[in-house]
């Protein structure tokens, strides 16, 4: 249990981060595997959250290295999250669970300086729902 509890936050925090992964296969895995729901979550969502807070570091720190090539968001990605984020300002973090363009959303939150707890507590709603709703559907409770 506690192996796949790990399994699941690393793979989580690795998804919310820059780096190419897929927790939901993981997560629908497990639980079809039988391991109980609610911890699942909670370890898929605590970890998807962390993943986004380096995001929101790197945006904080690394935004004069903007244009460079191994800059790890692409400037028109960058700058189609930084206009999502200064139109509908931190609750455009709501989307922060999207495939595409979420954890994009996160780096412009840090570059725009959002404060901490306001991400945390946003990202968090959006991560854990999305977690939630996906074990809802596999368990047959939605769909």
């Amino acid at each position: 249990m506690v192996a796949a509890l790990s399994g699941m936050f690393a793979t989580a925090f690795v998804a919310a981060t820059l780096v190419p992964a897929q927790s939901e296969t993981v997560l629908v895995g497990l639980q079809l595997a039988g391991y109980p729901l609610l911890p699942l979550v909670i370890a898929a969502s605590i970890g998807n959250t962390l993943g986004a807070v380096v995001n929101w570091a790197i945006g904080r720190g690394i935004e004069h290295y903007r244009g460079l090539r191994w800059f790890p968001v692409s400037p028109d990605t960058l700058d189609r999250a930084a206009g999502w984020y200064k139109r509908w300002g931190r609750w455009s973090l709501l989307l922060s669970w999207a495939p595409l363009g979420g954890d994009a959303l996160t780096v412009a939150a840090g570059v725009l300086r959002e404060p901490f707890w306001s991400f945390v507590i946003l990202v968090a709603i959006a991560k854990t729902g999305r977690y939630a709703v996906l074990a809802a559907v596999t368990s047959g409770f939605i769909g």
